[in-house]
């Protein structure tokens, strides 16, 4: 039978800096379904205001970043956007996918993370994760952030991604704390079906930077197991949230406390599941984003 990891009554130490119980926000499955996974589908949108619309009040799109040929194959496209929830009184930095990070993927092609680069918070992360952010974020997402976080003091920072977007906004949430943008309690970041993003020293370096990390893995999703653990060093950040089977309302789960650790995802013999990565909490990311969230 799954276990609940409560996180709410320890105390949580990494690498000597400790975060008191009272930082430690516990997962909840309505936020992850109901609004962090709107935020990572309208990323698929050619107008993530649909997606704002339909699930949020009084919500607002800044601006979608949309690159094509930023990656590795042609025609390939980076994108993410920023918005406004005065509602929930949140900030939103929201990535995509891209199809050929996916078609890398599915060719079992390591290309992407055969190269590395330093991180600003410390260890590597893939080159092909750095660069791509460091586009989208140069390319007017940086500009927007900043003219949101003026605008409204005080607001959350929400972070979230898909896949490929998962990693970007893991790094996103990375890169605004790590330059002193925003205190790490202010974010949020919940990401879909993430790779592995970097080593362990940038594992351990996320870790003590945010009190609210979470990446949901749905059952045998193929792209959490990317690249293998032993590969050039990549290993998870914290906190898993592992749904075994099925998404439905009301489904169990389990929260692991280990960045690489058994007791979810990590402790499968057969993790090849590519209908499980596009497919969380029973929509389709990017088909539903597309429709506008509904």
């Amino acid at each position: 039978m799954l276990k609940l990891i409560t996180l709410c009554c320890v105390v949580y130490a990494v690498h000597g800096l400790v975060l008191p119980a009272s930082m430690l926000a516990s997962y909840t499955d309505a936020f992850a379904r109901n609004q962090m996974l709107a935020l990572a589908s309208a990323a698929y949108s050619s107008n993530p205001q649909h997606c704002l619309d339909s699930k949020f009040t009084n919500a607002q799109l800044k601006r979608q970043i949309y690159l094509k040929n930023c990656a590795l194959l042609n025609n390939d496209i980076c994108s993410g956007y920023t918005a406004v929830l005065h509602n929930d009184k949140a900030i939103v930095i929201s990535f995509r996918g891209t199809q050929g990070f996916f078609q890398l993927i599915s060719e079992a092609n390591k290309s992407i993370f055969e190269s590395q680069m330093a991180w600003v918070a410390g260890g590597k992360v893939s080159k092909y994760f750095g660069d791509a952010f460091s586009k989208v974020w140069a390319a007017g997402m940086k500009d927007d952030f900043a003219a949101l976080l003026s605008q409204n003091p005080g607001y959350e920072i929400w972070v979230s991604g898909h896949s490929l977007g998962g990693s970007l906004a893991s790094l996103a949430a990375s890169y605004i704390i790590g330059t002193k943008l925003v205190d790490g309690s202010r974010v949020k970041l919940v990401t879909y079906g993430e790779p592995r993003t970097g080593n362990k020293d940038y594992a351990h370096a996320h870790d003590a930077q945010l009190a609210y990390s979470y990446r949901v893995t749905h059952n045998r999703d193929v792209v959490p197991h990317v690249p293998n653990e032993d590969f050039e060093g990549y290993y998870h950040n914290k906190f898993e949230v592992y749904y075994r089977e099925n998404m439905k309302s009301g489904a169990k789960f389990t929260i692991c406390n280990g960045d690489e650790d058994n007791g979810c995802s990590d402790g499968l013999w057969i993790t090849t599941s590519v209908d499980d990565h596009l497919h969380y909490f029973e929509k389709d990311i990017s088909a539903w984003g597309d429709k506008g969230c509904n």
